[in-house]
């Protein structure tokens, strides 16, 4: 089977779907970038350790490149379509091949009134009008499937799906030996490290981790709270803590490449992850979960509902629900026993399931068995492929 990946360019968290689709289907796998990696994803961190790779087809690189990506839009037997124009679509459809598109939610700032007609007509213009077609969705967010199903597109025809950053493999006691937890700074209750990570804007919400660390610091906890990052809220995250007398128990050291906070995670015991509904996905969330952390994650992110089994690898709280934030936190601050279950729980999650390998191996099943109906469109009841259920959700504001 020849399957074809086309987006606007090759980042840090398809490269290790790429790879193992490459370990599954050699030669017949091949990316398409359209466009060259913008300069805010290279100050973020996203560069990758090679230029090209052998799989990789820069198509804004040359007209004979594009030409040859052109080809295999129309020649694969399966392409996956994310960042990129439908141009590459509407060849296939006409010859009834089978494409996939790749989305988050589209509609991460809601629907107002002042925008409806702009939504409608985006909607037919990129997904209504292809319907009758064999067009199905990959959904990189539990909201995902909501938002299209409200304009009639892609019921019974979206999957679940995500992002899938590098799953490392550990050996599980040695890294639960390894949280900062086990360390005493001689209270009664020992000295449990909280860590924040992401860019310091206001849709992330790193100040409600301020308020929380003011609210366990009345309480008498024992923590460590590590935010990393930079951003817009820097130099009001730092007045936050200097107005609130927590320089004792709260630290921001800044931005810190991606290997730098894959270590902090792997000594932390609780993750917080506050963003509201803007978080399409968040893989921060697989890169926690993957450290073993404990999480404590808004409901909004696209990534939760999809990988945190409420109480059994992580706890989620209403987003912008401050006092159930803190309530959370608390119960895992009681409870080291608890708190290590849910982080063991956490890390069996990504290294058995949501990872790259098990995402080809699956969505390779899936294409087979739509080309070939061999038995049925969704053959996983759970996780990755199975299909994407609508939620429910508010139709305005979210």
């Amino acid at each position: 089977m020849k399957i074809t990946f086309i987006s606007n360019f090759l980042g840090p968290h398809q490269l290790p779907f790429c790879k193992a689709m490459v370990n599954r289907l050699g030669e017949d796998f091949k990316f398409v970038a359209t466009e060259p990696m913008t300069e805010e994803r290279i100050k973020l961190g996203w560069s990758l350790d090679k230029d090209t790779y052998p799989f990789e087809i820069k198509a804004n690189e040359s007209n004979e490149l594009q030409k040859k990506a052109e080809q295999l839009a129309i020649e694969s037997d399966v392409v996956i379509i994310g960042s990129a124009p439908d141009s590459y679509i509407i060849p296939r459809l006409k010859r009834n091949k089978l494409p996939f598109k790749y989305s988050e939610r589209p509609l991460k700032k809601g629907i107002h009134w002042n925008n409806l007609a702009h939504i409608i007509c985006g909607m037919w213009l990129h997904h209504g009008r292809f319907q009758s077609k064999p067009l199905y969705m990959l959904a990189a967010s539990a909201y995902t499937a909501d938002d299209y199903a409200r304009f009639g597109c892609y019921r019974g025809k979206c999957y679940k799906w995500g992002y899938f950053p590098e799953a490392k493999k550990y050996d599980p006691d040695e890294l639960m030996k390894g949280k900062l937890s086990a360390a005493s700074d001689g209270l009664k209750r020992p000295c449990v490290s909280i860590l924040w990570a992401g860019r310091l804007i206001g849709w992330k919400h790193p100040d409600a981790s301020i308020r929380l660390a003011e609210s366990l610091k009345e309480k008498g906890y024992s923590f460590k709270m590590t935010l990393i990052g930079t951003g817009e809220m820097e130099e009001q995250l730092h007045n936050m803590i200097r107005d609130k007398s927590l320089e004792d128990c709260v630290e921001m050291p800044g931005a810190m490449k991606a290997s730098e906070v894959r270590s902090y995670m792997e000594k932390a015991d609780i993750y917080l992850f506050t963003s509201d509904f803007n978080e399409g996905w968040g893989a921060v969330l697989n890169e926690s979960m993957n450290s073993g952390c404990a999480v404590v994650a808004s409901h909004a992110i696209g990534s939760v509902p999809f990988l945190i089994k409420d109480e059994e690898n992580g706890l989620i709280y209403e987003n912008g629900n401050q006092k159930q934030l803190e309530q959370q936190v608390c119960r895992l601050m009681d409870d080291a026993e608890y708190r290590m279950k849910l982080g063991l729980n956490a890390y069996h999650t990504i290294a058995d399931l949501w990872n790259a390998d098990v995402a080809a191996e699956r969505l390779i099943d899936l294409c087979e068995n739509i080309i070939f109906a061999k038995k049925t469109k969704s053959p996983y009841e759970n996780g990755i492929c199975s299909e994407a259920k609508v939620m429910e959700n508010d139709w305005f504001g979210k």
